[in-house]
């Protein structure tokens, strides 16, 4: 008769499926590598409250806004109503909505921020989300503090809302030129996915953009394009190497220097660019 050991439990989460390589790796190492495959450089998707305290000092961001949450002004209606999809949302990320907003420190730099997430009705910009964005550029004007804002919106406009969603794009557009005229510093960074309203909006609109490694970034995503043109697309379309190969971007940042590059940035550019536009002696 044989014998067989019973094989020990193994703890729920310890590993994780990589979307880049496709390897199993050890998530306590990609948790350690600031949410990075440590095989293949792959940068998974990260919370937005997680992202904040990667990029922020300890303990220095002060949310503003949080209780704005959406109304229903279609009365939408598909397999739930629209309140009982944000309601659903909600409970499940801990998100009031798709945008968090507020005040922060880069090393002792302060900065007014904003970024999207996609983990919330896939980042979709809704009034919530653009009112968020407009009011966080109008602060940042009013303060005088460099802006910077991260996007990770693979939704577009919000259905549920209809012309009160694709509104959002304009509002959004004018809140950041009238604080580019004022002489501000907007960096603006792009995550993966960052498609739809967002990029046809603020999220293209910066002094400095950019990108996270192999990041999706575009209007339409490249099926949608694909099936439209009935072409195939180039190798690595609208990826962040792409996009940087053809100049839409003006670099690409690993996440694990994102922090030291944006102060850099914000002390370089803020003594030659200050909020009325005159430059700095």
């Amino acid at each position: 008769m044989v014998f067989f050991r019973k094989k020990k439990d193994m703890p729920d989460g310890l590993w994780t499926r990589c979307d880049g390589c496709r390897g199993m790796v050890y998530k306590k190492i990609v948790e350690e590598r600031l949410y990075v495959c440590p095989e293949c450089n792959h940068h998974f998707r990260v919370f937005s409250r997680d992202r904040l305290k990667l990029l922020l000092d300890e303990n220095r961001f002060e949310e503003m806004w949080d209780n704005m949450a959406p109304c229903d002004p279609l009365n939408f209606k598909d397999r739930i109503t629209y309140p009982e999809r944000v309601a659903a949302e909600q409970q499940k990320t801990g998100l009031k909505e798709a945008a968090i907003a507020g005040k922060g420190k880069i090393n002792g730099k302060e900065v007014m921020i904003g970024i999207t997430d996609s983990s919330f009705i896939m980042g979709s910009m809704g009034s919530v989300v653009g009112e968020k964005i407009a009011r966080v550029a109008e602060k940042a004007r009013e303060l005088r503090l460099p802006l910077i804002i991260i996007s990770g919106s693979g939704g577009g406009a919000r259905m549920q809302e209809g012309v009160f969603s694709l509104m959002q794009m304009a509002k959004t557009s004018a809140a950041i030129a009238r604080f580019q005229e004022a002489g501000g510093l907007y960096i603006s960074i792009l995550t993966d996915p960052s498609l739809g309203g967002v990029m046809a909006s603020f999220a293209s609109l910066a002094d400095i953009t950019i990108a996270e490694p192999k990041a999706l970034i575009g209007f339409a995503g490249p099926r949608v394009i694909q099936e439209t043109i009935k072409r195939s697309l180039p190798k690595g379309f609208q990826t962040a190497e792409f996009l940087l190969e053809h100049g839409f971007l003006d670099m690409i940042v690993h996440r694990q220097d994102m922090k030291k590059e944006l102060s850099r940035l914000i002390d370089y550019l803020q003594q030659s660019k200050s909020i009325n536009g005159e430059v700095r002696v």
